[in-house]
């Protein structure tokens, strides 16, 4: 039964013909809930996690205060790091890694419908084997079909939000001033792109931890669709 409620949960997603499809597939609730009222209800709880938890992240200091999706220094800068404060300049160099999170923060905020319009895009036409795979063969599958078109489409506004926070100006000077030193072997990493893969993370995290907390907490269902919807796992 969970492997089921697992697939339903990105039913909402899907265009009326895959609905329909997938649906299809699935056992019929016996007349005590019908298929549309159970789509919405998933509809209603995967909503509530974009909402909540994803809205989080676009706050002031929404990863770079949470510790659960907080963007570090990507290993080949690690040593930048250090350099800068063995030499005085710890100051820089915490503010190179708090404008990396505001840029996530901001792009997060323009970038959500982008999210939500990737997933109503996906195909589903190997439900069936998603239906019959382990506890997160949904969740892998909607990781590994939409990353690369969420990615074309969230890196060009994680780079306008690199911009708009300063963040290019700031390592613009930190990789500059690293790189003037004698005998350090120079860097020009990518963080446009490093950025972009790490607030996509922070996204898929943030909707799962509301979608498992909807799942196994009665108190989190707050509508009665929601508490009739996932009654059905409860009995699994």
């Amino acid at each position: 039964m969970k492997k089921i409620v697992l697939l339903l949960a990105f039913i909402p997603f899907l265009g009326c013909a895959e609905m329909q499809q997938v649906m299809d597939q699935l056992p019929q609730t016996q007349g005590v809930l019908g298929q549309a009222e159970i789509a919405s209800g998933l509809k209603e709880a995967l909503n509530k996690g974009i909402e909540k938890q994803v809205v989080k992240l676009t706050n002031v200091d929404g990863f770079y205060k949470n510790e659960m999706v907080k963007i570090l220094l990507p290993e080949e800068l690690k040593k930048v790091d250090k350099t800068l404060r063995d030499i005085g300049m710890s100051k820089l160099a915490d503010e190179g890694l708090k404008v990396m999170n505001r840029a996530a923060e901001d792009a997060v905020k323009e970038a959500t419908p982008i999210f939500v319009d990737a997933v109503k895009s996906m195909s589903f036409s190997d439900a069936k084997n998603i239906l019959l795979g382990d506890d997160r063969s949904a969740t892998t599958y909607l990781q590994t079909t939409t990353s690369s078109a969420l990615y074309t489409k969230f890196n060009p506004v994680i780079k306008n939000s690199y911009a708009k926070v300063g963040a290019d100006k700031v390592w613009n000077q930190i990789i500059t001033k690293y790189n003037s030193i004698p005998l350090v072997k120079k860097v020009n990493p990518d963080l446009t792109d490093y950025t972009t893969n790490k607030a996509m993370e922070g996204v898929f995290k943030m909707v799962a931890i509301e979608e498992k907390d909807i799942r196994n907490n009665l108190a989190a269902r707050t509508s009665d669709l929601l508490r009739k919807v996932f009654a059905l796992q409860d009995g699994k």
